[in-house]
């Protein structure tokens, strides 16, 4: 591995488990719809593309376009206001971004997630200040696996494409690393490890802290 100067994170089902109060702010949305709750496995399935994504998946494509758009604008809301009812970091990540910021590696988050409920979550859950920049799905023209978001990065951050590493838990991740001519790391604990299968990473880990030992490692044997 290279020497990474710069980490960027997927958010949710990377650094944060966020399934419970995405599951029911889905199934809130139904219901305010006068649709049956769906299982929790089939709602994270469909998490990684942004909240439009989700939304239109969970109601069904017989649903009309208007229908999406008042089911969007109240899982916006209802989303807004329970988003840290359940969700915590996953374990390791505190620890893992202390470990970085501490060899003064850039941090980043690139999820699909609008950018102000990221921020709102980072910072709610106490890791913001680790992060150089936090960038959500309508930051840009373009959503991941589009790769306008890794290149805005290292461009600000002045970092090669050589020397970054996406880290996530869907062949979102890995796509968009691949895209942007980086290097890609999947985590098995997030939402869909089993795309992986599709689209595999460059480096697979079980443990969070794991790749705070990859980077430092590879840090350090160039340093």
């Amino acid at each position: 591995m290279n020497p990474i100067e710069l980490v960027i994170f997927d958010l949710d089902g990377t650094l944060i488990d966020s399934q419970r109060d995405l599951v029911l702010s889905v199934n809130a949305t139904r219901s305010h719809m006068g649709l049956p709750p769906l299982d929790d496995g089939r709602i994270a399935s469909y998490v990684g593309n942004g909240a439009p994504v989700l939304i239109r998946r969970a109601l069904g494509e017989e649903v009309s376009q208007q229908d999406v758009d008042l089911a969007l604008q109240y899982f916006l809301g209802y989303y807004r206001e329970h988003m840290l009812d359940n969700t915590r970091l996953y374990p390791g990540v505190a620890e893992t971004l202390e470990r970085l910021a501490g060899a003064q590696i850039h941090m980043a988050v690139l999820t699909n997630k609008p950018v102000r409920f990221s921020q709102d979550l980072v910072n709610g859950l106490g890791v913001g200040a680790h992060f150089q920049r936090v960038y959500g799905g309508n930051s840009f023209a373009e959503k991941k696996p589009h790769p306008m978001g890794v290149r805005t990065l290292l461009s600000e951050l002045s970092v090669d494409a050589a020397n970054a590493l996406m880290v996530g838990d869907s062949s979102v991740d890995i796509r968009t690393a691949r895209n942007a001519g980086i290097l890609s790391c999947g985590v098995t604990f997030g939402f869909q490890p089993e795309s992986f299968a599709e689209y595999p990473p460059d480096f697979l880990v079980d443990r969070m802290e794991t790749v705070a030992d990859m980077v430092l490692t590879a840090h350090g044997e160039t340093h």
